[in-house]
């Protein structure tokens, strides 16, 4: 019976530990959507006309350190129409900070 336990214990934390991980990566990529649309804002960057280049929109795969979550959300509010891109590879910002359920 001990072994048993053992045995469930080990996979009920292995199953914690993998979902803790999930809510962090959520997290990480809620964080960098804001910092994104935070950058936009800062730069004035409402329209078309004033977009603006964000060096951080291409993913870097030589990139030493922590993983990098911004790319992944420029992604991710374009696909939501929250930022545009223009055919230059230009973005700015369709929706306000405040607008968002972030």
């Amino acid at each position: 019976m001990n072994d048993l336990i053992q045995i469930v214990t080990g996979i009920l934390l292995l199953a914690l530990v993998f979902i803790a991980t999930r809510y962090g990566m959520v997290w990480r990529i809620k964080r960098a959507c804001v910092y994104v649309v935070k950058d936009l804002e800062q730069k004035n960057a409402f329209d078309p006309a004033s977009a603006v280049q964000l060096p951080y929109a291409k993913v870097d795969h030589f990139r030493m350190g922590l993983r990098d979550f911004r790319p992944k959300a420029v992604q991710g509010l374009v696909q939501g129409g929250v930022i545009g891109m223009t055919e230059e590879g230009k973005y700015f910002l369709r929706k306000r900070l405040e607008e968002l359920n972030l």
